[in-house]
């Protein structure tokens, strides 16, 4: 299979794990991904597969580990994946690789609308630093992912409400890298 990413509807009171597609609209085409930074994988079969072992030489990804996301594995599940899905940004990529189950990257767009990304076992993705982004499983509530990091790991969230973004040295990389029209 291969990513997918639609534009999302402005429903707020609907379950964060439905599809929340917004209605008429056709699936976001992936070279529009590619033009806000966010880079993409699909049919990679394991940890161990050639094709990651490659990507991470390539860009320097040291240290990985695995992450279940799932009642079943994740203390206070519901208030973890409410917190991931709260709008923020990292001073470095976020990289994962679904292994097992699925979900959804939402990223903004460049005119700060919601596009949602789904990804499944085999698929890879890449967020750039600085571009807003939130996690949520979908309604199957289960996600196996392989986190990559250069280096020690840091995973420390940004929230977009608690941020200067004027200020943000993270966030003014991304936009002069990504959003800038000439």
């Amino acid at each position: 299979m291969t990513i997918t990413a639609w534009y999302m509807d402005d429903d707020e009171v609907t379950d964060q794990r439905q599809p929340h597609r917004r209605e008429g609209d056709s699936d976001v085409p992936v070279d529009s991904l590619a033009q806000l930074g966010v880079l993409y994988w699909s049919g990679i079969t394991s940890p161990e597969d050639p094709k990651l072992m490659s990507i991470r030489e390539e860009r320097g990804y040291s240290y990985t580990d695995m992450v279940y996301v799932c009642p079943e594995k994740l203390p206070d599940y519901e208030n973890k994946i409410k917190s991931f899905y709260r709008e923020h940004i990292h001073y470095d990529e976020e990289i994962r690789y679904c292994v097992d189950g699925t979900g959804y990257f939402d990223i903004r767009g460049a005119n700060d609308e919601w596009i949602r990304i789904s990804l499944e076992a085999g698929d890879m993705i890449i967020l750039p630093e600085g571009i807003y982004h939130r996690f949520t499983c979908d309604a199957k509530n289960y996600i196996q992912a392989l986190r990559l990091f250069v280096g020690e790991p840091v995973w420390t969230p940004y929230n977009r409400d608690e941020i200067d973004e004027r200020n943000n040295a993270s966030r003014a990389k991304y936009v002069n890298a990504f959003l800038k029209r000439e």
